[in-house]
């Protein structure tokens, strides 16, 4: 780990300020020193550091993306992505989560796992520098009723062996199986409060008894856990507020009431909508059989029209709504997750400003590392990116790994810009 110093930089510093001429100090895993240029204060000179002139390019904050499927095998159902060999998916979660880092995505939030013990495993393995990945927080499988999403297992076949959630069927088995995933040691319990259209549940639907539910939360939270939500419809997306339930994935169909108790509680909750998996399953998943005529028929189309408005009219209550598309299915593959940013500008109006946000500084709470990550500032942890190209002018920029100069997590390379000798200085600089 070597100290680092970036010069000559356009820093984005996740504050919602304009972007500023500077220097960037990171020693060890912390920024320690950010300058303006023009203030006429002279910074002191450090010795022993790698000096790196970005040459005018856009340095900002890591990325944050708050609904991971690192497990999610590219398959177009969750029937083909479970039955995966464990040997085999564990290296593939592995590869995954390399690409998220190589895309600038150093926290995620895992949204659930196919198989128990999937995210615990690569968490541990990149805290313990095994593999490398992003920060992350590990989820379980998704938890769910007979029948109910996630319950792909057939009648002749054991449930425990070849089930893509966690099936449970009363308070006695949530309370069971919340804390085997807890002695597990996830980070957070993912429940389905809805169904979703593609597997025969309608999205609109809601299976969990108030009782189940009420159980899995309070549960979770005897254990310090974290409590999740594939939350759809009207029904499902009260039940989240009511119970406390903190991160909501999706909040398609929020009726009046729905929005004004997330607006009334929106600092007790985390929007990730997953716009990217209705848009494509709508528009580019013909090759998998579901063509436009098939998609309208599920009611895709039209819960794709219901969860944009819904997203504009909490954006206008000042909801937090966070990047998460559900990637990882065929249609929705791993890497592309800073489509995203498009979409919110494109289709909830957020300012390429406001997505950017989106993606940093209002990603750390939901890391639960409030002052710890989300923005360049002094005491922070340095997870940096270097972009060639300015994404509050073209935010799509961010989906090229080519225009993602540089990589830094805790004050590490793990892209490094190229680097050259300057034999004046006898330091590594490098321009863009």
């Amino acid at each position: 780990m070597a100290d680092v110093l970036f010069t000559n930089a356009r820093i984005f510093d996740g504050s919602g300020d304009a972007p500023y001429r500077g220097e960037v100090l990171v020693q060890g895993k912390r920024i320690t020193r950010v300058t303006k240029s023009g203030t006429g204060a002279r910074a002191p000179a450090i010795g022993g550091v790698t000096m790196v002139d970005a040459a005018g390019a856009f340095l900002m904050p890591g990325m944050v993306e708050a609904h991971t499927h690192f497990a999610w095998n590219n398959q177009p159902s969750l029937d083909s992505i479970q039955r995966m060999p464990p040997e085999e998916h564990i290296l593939w979660c592995a590869q995954v989560a390399k690409t998220y880092l190589d895309m600038g995505w150093t926290s995620c939030v895992g949204a659930a796992t196919a198989k128990p013990r999937l995210d615990v495993v690569i968490r541990n393995a990149i805290n313990e520098g095994t593999i490398v990945g992003p920060r992350y927080l590990a989820a379980s499988q998704e938890i769910t009723v007979p029948g109910g999403l996630g319950d792909t297992t057939q009648p002749h076949l054991p449930q425990h062996e070849f089930a893509f959630g966690a099936i449970v069927s009363g308070v006695e088995e949530m309370r069971r199986c919340v804390r085997m995933f807890a002695k597990y040691g996830v980070d957070s319990l993912k429940i389905n409060l809805s169904g979703e259209s593609i597997t025969g549940f309608p999205s609109e639907g809601s299976q969990f008894t108030e009782d189940e539910i009420a159980t899995c939360v309070d549960e979770a939270k005897n254990w310090g856990k974290r409590v999740s939500a594939h939350a759809r419809s009207t029904k499902s997306i009260k039940r989240c507020v009511r119970h406390g339930i903190e991160v909501i994935y999706h909040a398609s169909f929020a009726d009046e009431e729905a929005l004004d108790m997330l607006e009334e509680h929106k600092k007790e909750h985390f929007i990730a909508p997953g716009l990217a998996w209705l848009i494509n399953t709508c528009h580019h998943a013909g090759d998998y059989g579901i063509t436009p005529a098939v998609a309208r028929g599920m009611g895709y189309f039209r819960e794709l029209e219901a969860a944009i408005e819904t997203m504009k009219a909490l954006r206008r209550r000042d909801v937090r709504i966070l990047p998460g598309g559900d990637y990882g299915f065929a249609w929705t593959p791993h890497g592309t997750n800073a489509k995203d940013l498009e979409n919110f500008v494109k289709l909830v109006g957020m300012s390429n400003l406001e997505a950017l946000l989106s993606a940093t500084a209002w990603g750390a709470p939901i890391m639960k590392l409030k002052g710890q990550v989300g923005e360049i500032r002094e005491g922070y942890l340095a997870d940096i990116l270097l972009v060639d190209g300015d994404p509050l002018e073209d935010i799509a920029v961010l989906q090229d790994k080519r225009r993602i100069l540089a990589v830094m997590k805790d004050g590490v390379f793990h892209r490094a810009p190229p680097l050259r000798r300057d034999a004046r200085t006898e330091m590594t600089r490098w321009a863009a």
